[in-house]
C-alpha cells in the first residue's frame, strides 16, 4: 500500500484545500440538504415502518464493508449444502421506506446515486434511512431482500428465490479485518466458506469469458486532525470474493427478469476489434503478450499490478471496459442482454441504498421470484432509469476526478523543485497539427510545451498525473514537480534528467 498525507506548513494552505474542495458542491451542482418534504416522508416511514412476517433473524449474517461504512446494503450468510453450498444474501429494503410518486420518491430520482466527496457524502436517502433504519446494522432488526441461492459443487447457481424478511446481522466486518483472519488462519467458518465459493465462482468467470478489472484505485481519507491523504492499493483478494457474490446476485436478478420479460440490466458491449488490437499490441511491447487461446479476463488476472509493466497494461486494459448502459424492458426481451465484462446478463440489484435502479430492479425481481403482479410504479419508471443513471454517473466521475486533482495538488504544494520516482503507466504519441487536448489536473495533453505527455504514477505520494515527452509505458522515470496549484487543481511535471 502507498500513502501520504496532506501536512500543510501554513494555515492559508489548509483553508485554500478547504475552499478549492468545497466549490466542487457548487460548481457540479451536487445535490444540498434534502427537501422538508422529502425528510419529513422519510420520518413518517421510519416512524410507521412495519417488518416482513417471514422472519429469519435465525440466519447469522454479517456484513463485509470498508470499516468506516454505515450505509449497509448487504449481508451474508454460507453454509454448506450437500456436496454444495447454501447462500443467503440479504439486500436492504429500501422500497418499504420510500412511497412511489412522493416527495422522497422523487427526490431520489433526482439525485440518481450517493456521491462520495473528500469530507463525507451526499447521500441518495435521508441518514434516518441510509444508515439507521434501512442499513442492516449488527444487532438491528431489519427489513430486507432475501436471495436463497443453492449452489452446486463447482458453486454454479441451480436454484435461487427472492423474498421480503426479517433479518439480523451479528457482526459488522472489514475488508481488512476478514483479510487478516483469513491469512493467518483465525477466520469463523462463514468466511472460510465465502473464500472457497469465491474463488470457484472466479474460476466460473474465467470459463464463461468474464473478467475483472482488478486495478489499484486511488481513494481519499480524511485524517482525524482534518487533513487528508491519499492512498492507493489493489483490491485485496476477500473484495474479489465477496464481489462475486454480488455478481452472481446481479447475474440472478438478470435471469429472473429475461423469464419475466420484464426489467432492466447492465449492458456492455463487447470491445470492438480496434480496440482489442491495440492492446495486443500494447502487452507485446510490454513483455507480456496475450495469447489468442486465452479469454482477456483470463488474462488480466494473470497480471501482477505491483509490477510497473504490467501496471500499465492494467491501466491500458481500460479501453476494454467501455460503454456500458441500462437496457429497460416491458414484454420484449432485448436482443443485447450481456453484460461483456461479465461474460453473462446482468442487473443491479445489491446497492439499493446508494444506487436509484436497484430499488426497482428488487421490487420486480421479487414479484416474479413469487408469482405476484409487478407493481405498476415499478415498470412505470423503467423508461426513464437510463438518463437518470446516466447523468448520475457521469456526475460522480467527474467529482472523483476533480476531487483526486484536489488533494493531489494539496499534496505537492510543499514539494515544488522536488524529484520522485515514478512510473509510466500510458504515453502519447506526438500531437498532429500543434494541437492538444485538455488532460488531467487542467492541463493540455501535452503538458506545458505543446509536445507529446505520458501519465505517470508517483509511488509516494500516490499521485497521478501528466508529464511532457514521449514516454514508455511500463517503464520507471525520475520526475520534478515543476507546479502544484491548490486552487487550479493543477499539477505540472517534468522528467528530471
Amino acid at each position: 500500500m502507498s500513502q501520504h498525507r496532506l501536512t500543510p506548513n501554513v494555515h492559508q494552505q489548509e483553508s485554500l484545500l478547504a475552499e478549492a474542495l468545497n466549490t466542487l458542491r457548487t460548481t457540479l451542482e451536487l445535490p444540498g440538504p434534502f427537501p422538508e418534504d422529502a425528510l419529513r416522508e422519510a420520518k413518517e416511514a421510519v416512524a410507521g415502518h412495519e417488518l416482513p412476517e417471514l422472519d429469519f433473524t435465525h440466519i447469522e449474517f454479517v456484513t463485509i464493508d470498508p470499516a468506516s461504512s454505515t450505509d449497509l446494503d448487504q449481508a451474508l450468510f454460507i453454509d454448506r449444502s450437500g456436496a454444495g453450498y447454501k447462500v443467503f444474501y440479504a439486500i436492504a429494503d429500501v422500497p418499504s421506506f420510500v412511497v412511489p410518486g412522493g416527495a422522497l420518491d422523487a427526490e431520489t430520482r433526482r439525485r440518481g446515486q450517493t456521491y462520495y466527496t473528500p469530507d463525507g457524502r451526499i447521500p441518495l436517502h435521508p441518514e434516518v434511512i441510509s444508515e439507521e433504519a434501512g442499513s442492516l446494522l449488527a444487532g438491528q432488526r431489519c427489513a430486507a431482500f432475501v436471495w436463497e441461492f443453492e449452489l452446486d459443487t463447482t458453486a454454479e447457481v441451480s436454484e435461487v428465490l427472492v423474498r421480503r424478511a426479517t433479518v439480523r446481522s451479528r457482526a459488522k466486518l472489514s475488508y481488512r479485518g476478514v483479510q487478516a483472519d483469513l491469512d493467518a488462519g483465525t477466520a469463523a467458518p462463514l468466511l472460510e466458506l465465502l473464500k472457497e465459493v469465491g474463488m470457484k465462482r472466479v474460476e466460473l468467470e474465467r470459463l464463461r469469458g468474464g473478467a475483472s478489472l482488478n486495478m489499484p484505485e486511488q481513494e481519499i481519507e480524511q485524517l482525524p486532525d482534518g487533513g487528508y491523504r491519499i492512498v492507493a492499493a489493489p483490491p485485496l483478494p476477500v473484495e474479489d470474493w465477496n464481489a462475486q457474490i454480488s455478481l452472481m446476485t446481479g447475474m440472478a436478478a438478470a435471469g429472473i427478469m429475461l423469464e419475466g420479460k420484464v426489467g432492466i440490466l447492465r449492458t456492455m458491449p463487447a470491445p470492438d476489434e480496434a480496440s482489442l488490437a491495440h492492446f495486443h499490441r500494447q502487452t507485446r511491447a510490454l513483455g507480456r503478450p496475450w495469447n489468442a487461446d486465452m479469454s482477456y479476463g483470463e488474462y488480466l488476472r494473470t497480471l501482477d499490478p505491483t509490477d510497473p509493466r504490467q501496471l500499465a497494461i492494467v491501466h491500458s486494459a481500460g479501453m476494454l471496459f467501455r460503454g456500458a448502459g441500462y437496457t429497460p424492458f416491458d414484454g420484449t426481451v432485448p436482443g443485447a442482454a450481456v453484460q461483456a465484462a461479465i461474460g453473462a446478463a446482468y442487473a443491479h440489484s445489491t446497492a439499493p441504498l446508494r444506487r436509484l435502479v436497484d430499488r426497482f430492479v428488487l421490487v420486480i425481481c421479487e414479484a416474479l421470484s413469487n408469482g405476484t403482479a409487478v407493481p405498476a410504479w415499478a415498470r412505470e419508471a423503467l423508461p426513464s432509469l437510463p438518463s437518470i443513471m446516466a447523468a448520475s454517473d457521469q456526475l460522480a466521475a467527474r467529482l472523483e476526478r476533480l476531487s483526486l486533482d484536489t488533494v493531489e495538488a494539496a499534496l505537492l504544494v510543499n514539494h515544488v523543485g522536488q524529484e520522485f520516482d515514478a512510473v509510466v503507466i500510458s504515453g502519447a504519441k506526438p500531437a498532429r497539427s500543434g494541437k492538444n487536448s485538455t488532460g488531467k489536473n487542467g492541463t493540455n495533453a501535452a503538458g506545458t510545451t505543446g509536445g507529446p505527455a505520458g501519465i505517470v504514477q508517483i509511488a509516494e505520494p500516490a499521485v497521478t498525473a501528466r508529464c511532457p515527452g514521449e514516454l514508455e509505458p511500463g517503464t520507471q522515470v525520475r520526475v520534478r514537480v515543476v507546479a502544484a496549484d491548490i486552487t487550479t487543481r493543477e499539477v505540472r511535471l517534468e522528467l528530471a534528467v
